[in-house]
């Protein structure tokens, strides 16, 4: 997994930035009531999406939470007084205190079954009666737009999707939630090209690969015999899940 305090300065510019954030936030509070409350963005990261969260909902007080020390300072320098540091498998929060809460790009990192299950279950707990809880699911799916860096990478080994939608549907189940809504999002700018992926595989984006490792530069060097190396394929489609908590 990438070192997220290290990731923290370049996060936003290699990940879309501005336009790919704002493609986000819409589509998450298009899964949202609008209405007076509170809100919570569990792995808030720079808060580059959640800004535009509070933005858009005057109405909503919200508030951020991240694991990471240098995610969540950029986070507060963006929303301050409104972050903290905090585990989303153990919310620092009583029950039922939030109308809505938000995990997006989450549950994909986490390293097994037992840890999605909690931080479901965490974001159920912290969520009032009523209440929405919306998440991103599919998270590696979504890179697959069918293009010929997909075809070269296609036999690369790979982790088991712990945010498979039916995967999360079962744990928001279990804690009680009920499927209110999906919708989709662009990853505007984040259209791979050959020579970005060869970066990535060096880097040790891709889990499974580290860095030197035989097969990662197997790949390179075919994805170096591709056309066009500095042409951005198709950008990523991300998926989002809306779940309830029923009024008692």
């Amino acid at each position: 997994m990438l070192n997220y305090d290290e990731e923290a300065a370049a996060y936003d510019a290699s990940r879309g930035g501005e336009p790919r954030a704002r493609a986000a936030a819409n589509a998450v509070l298009g899964l949202i009531p609008d209405r007076p409350g509170r809100l919570l963005d569990v792995a808030c990261g720079t808060g580059i999406v959640t800004r535009r969260l509070a933005a858009a909902r005057p109405a909503l007080r919200v508030t951020g939470a991240d694991l990471a020390p240098g995610m969540a300072r950029r986070a507060a320098a963006r929303l301050p007084g409104a972050v903290l540091l905090a585990d989303g498998r153990r919310l620092p929060f009583a029950d039922a205190a939030f109308d809505a809460v938000t995990s997006v790009w989450l549950l994909h990192l986490l390293p097994g079954p037992a840890d999605v299950h909690a931080v479901v279950t965490e974001c159920a707990r912290v969520l009032r009666p009523g209440g929405v809880y919306v998440t991103t699911v599919d998270k590696a799916a979504a890179h697959d737009v069918g293009s010929d860096i997909d075809a070269v990478l296609a036999a690369r080994p790979r982790r088991p999707a712990q945010d498979a939608a039916d995967t999360v549907m079962a744990h928001a189940r279990e804690a009680g939630l009920a499927p209110a809504g999906r919708s989709a999002f662009p990853g505007l700018g984040q259209g791979r090209s050959p020579r970005t992926t060869i970066a990535d595989l060096r880097r040790g984006w891709f889990t499974r690969l580290p860095p030197g490792d035989p097969r990662a530069e197997s790949l390179a060097a075919a994805l170096a015999r591709l056309p066009d190396q500095d042409r951005p394929r198709p950008d990523p489609v991300f998926r989002l899940r809306a779940f309830a908590k029923p009024d008692p």
